[in-house]
C-alpha cells in the first residue's frame, strides 16, 4: 500500500491490466527473490512495487513510521525516516541529495501527479528538507556535477544490520528491462561489497535534527 501525506493510507496502487502483464510481474517477483542482494522495483513516485528478502533484511532494524517505511516509499524513507542514517551511510551526500535530485526531475516530468505533489508538501513542511531542496541541491549539483545525481553505477555506503556485511559499500545497478520500463517501473539492485571497518560513529536521529540545516546548505540561506 502507498501512503499519502499525513499518514493516511491511499487506495491500492494500480497494477497493469491484462493477464500477460500480471503474469510478467509475478515472474519478475520470482526473479527478484533469486537475487542475493537488496533489490527493489519502484514507480516514478518511488512507491515500492516489488522487493526481495535481501532488501527486507537490510532494513530489518528500521522502526515503525506512518509514512516513510522503506518497503512502502523509498524516497520518503530516505528523506523523513529518523532511522535512515543508521542504515544509509553518508546519508546527506550519498543518499538524500541524489534522491532529492531525482525527485526534482520527476516533478518536472509529472508535475500534476498527486503523489509527487504530496511528497513536495511534506518536504515544504520539513525545514531541513525544504532548505536542502531549495538551496542545498542546486549548490551541491554545481559542486559535484550532474553525473552525481544518477543512481546507476553509484557506489554508496550502507550499514547492514547483519555483521557479515556490517559497514560496507554497495554499487547501485539499474537493470530495468524494457517491459518493466514500459510499465513505468525501475528496478534497482544494491550490490554489496565486502565489509570494511566500521565508522567511529553513526549518524542518529538526534544528530540530524540537532542541526539547523544540512551541511551542504549555507547557514545564512537556511
Amino acid at each position: 500500500m502507498a501512503y499519502q501525506a499525513g499518514g493516511q493510507r491511499s487506495v491500492p496502487r494500480p497494477v497493469p491490466e491484462g493477464p500477460e502483464a500480471q503474469a510478467y510481474l509475478q515472474d519478475c517477483a520470482v526473479y527478484l527473490e533469486a537475487v542475493p542482494f537488496p533489490s527493489v522495483v519502484v514507480d516514478h513516485r518511488w512507491d515500492v512495487v516489488q522487493s526481495n528478502a535481501a532488501f527486507a533484511s537490510l532494513f530489518r532494524a528500521v522502526g515503525p513510521h506512518p509514512t516513510a517505511l522503506p518497503g512502502d516509499n523509498f524516497l520518503r524513507f530516505v528523506l523523513f525516516h529518523p532511522d535512515a542514517p543508521s542504515v544509509l551511510g553518508d546519508h546527506e551526500a550519498g543518499w538524500c541529495l541524489p534522491m532529492l535530485a531525482r525527485f526534482a526531475a520527476a516533478v518536472e516530468r509529472h508535475g500534476h501527479d498527486h503523489g509527487l505533489l504530496a511528497i513536495r508538501r511534506e518536504i515544504a513542511q520539513d525545514p531541513i528538507m525544504e532548505a536542502a531542496y531549495r538551496y542545498g541541491l542546486p549548490h551541491w549539483i554545481r559542486a559535484v556535477g550532474e553525473g552525481a545525481v544518477e543512481h546507476d553505477g553509484a557506489v554508496r555506503p550502507v550499514l547492514h544490520p547483519d555483521p557479515r556485511w556490517g559497514a560496507t559499500d554497495c554499487r547501485i545497478v539499474e537493470d530495468t528491462p524494457r517491459t518493466l520500463r514500459d510499465m513505468g517501473y525501475t528496478r534497482l539492485t544494491m550490490v554489496l561489497r565486502e565489509a570494511r571497518p566500521a565508522p567511529a560513529a553513526r549518524r542518529t536521529r538526534a544528530g540530524r535534527r540537532a542541526a539547523s540545516h544540512l551541511s551542504v546548505v549555507p547557514a545564512a540561506e537556511a
